[in-house]
């Protein structure tokens, strides 16, 4: 028996089972369907087709309307670190919304000065020497202002401080960090604040099936033996937290599992050849698989999230933005959030 969960890019998962002896030999042997789920997310292109003529043209000729820009929901936002291909992506799905992102962000120094247009908005880049400063003059030049930190893991602390030192609601999409202290941080300061490792809605919303199927049904799979195989980008180097909170709930079921053994794929012949990545998204992709396998061989369960390119997470961030402006505009008792509760709302778009 095999359950496979799959997004649209899993073009060859057989030639993936076939070259890896990680999986249950056995495990073509199938009873019963695949279950696919696509995951396709689109920006508005906002464009004007319309077409130009003389009046008697349009006299006898029916307008046909043409398609309405992004409604300008007026929420300011700061995407520090967009000088990197996520806060690109962001600010794109943000202009995209409707979303108005302010003329400066924060970065590393050697980004300190940089000027970039994205969509006709120029945004001047400060480096740490000024941080403090630029950060505070444009909360008070946008008091509706949020922040969305996509930076590096060895800043996620310092920057947090400084979001809370200033007042400013964030959205932390960046991982890594002392996490502990990173929450310590924002509970202590009472800021707004969405903090999750994983932004992807979709991915997110499969993470919190398994904990729900993890808590309500442990030892379910006592016995399993669980492989994971997960293929990221070449410049990531550390294992996917999103794999970590999975193989978690496996655990909870009762599959037996180390931590070593995670197969990571940072080669990019064998992302291609084995795991079946698309070339063009080398560069950025998050391809997972768990194989679990019973002590006697003859049943297998295979769960499976592939996601090429990073418009997901861009367009999850975007509806952090939005669930967290609307928790500081209704004076929201609770002030620390995850994508749990961003799902939970029900007002994404």
């Amino acid at each position: 028996m095999a359950f496979v969960v799959k997004s649209p890019f899993c073009i060859s998962r057989t030639t993936w089972r076939g070259n890896n002896s990680m999986l249950n030999p056995s495990s073509d042997s199938r009873i019963g369907k695949s279950v696919g789920i696509r995951i396709n997310s689109r920006f508005p292109t906002g464009r004007d087709f319309s077409v130009k003529m003389s009046s008697a043209q349009a006299e006898s000729l029916q307008l046909v309307p043409t398609v309405a820009p992004p409604k300008d929901l007026g929420i300011p936002i700061m995407v520090n670190g967009c000088t990197g291909k996520m806060g690109r992506a962001v600010l794109e799905a943000a202009m995209a919304a409707g979303l108005n992102p302010v003329p400066m962000a924060l970065g590393g120094p050697d980004d300190s000065g940089k000027i970039l247009d994205f969509g006709g908005k120029q945004i001047e880049v400060h480096g740490p020497s000024d941080r403090e400063s630029v950060l505070s003059s444009a909360f008070s030049d946008y008091p509706n202002l949020i922040v969305v930190d996509y930076t590096l893991p060895a800043a996620v602390n310092d920057n947090a401080a400084l979001y809370c030192k200033v007042g400013v609601p964030f959205v932390m999409g960046t991982t890594g960090g002392d996490r502990e202290l990173l929450y310590k941080t924002v509970a202590d300061s009472n800021v707004y604040a969405v903090i999750s490792p994983q932004m992807g809605k979709q991915v997110v919303a499969f993470l919190a099936a398994m904990e729900i199927m993890a808590k309500q049904f442990p030892g379910a799979f006592s016995g399993y033996n669980l492989q994971v195989m997960e293929s990221h980008q070449a410049s990531k180097v550390d294992i996917s937290g999103t794999a970590k909170a999975v193989i978690t709930c496996f655990e909870d079921l009762g599959a037996s599992f180390e931590r070593d053994q995670i197969q990571l794929i940072r080669d990019p012949r064998m992302q291609i050849e084995m795991v079946g990545v698309p070339e063009e998204h080398l560069n950025g992709h998050a391809f997972h698989m768990y194989h679990l396998t019973s002590p006697d061989g003859t049943v297998s369960f295979e769960f499976q999230h592939n996601v090429c390119g990073r418009s997901i997470y861009a367009e999850g961030t975007v509806d952090a933005v939005l669930f967290l402006a609307k928790k500081v505009k209704s004076n929201s008792d609770k002030r620390i959030y995850d994508m749990i509760d961003v799902l939970r709302e029900g007002n994404m778009r």
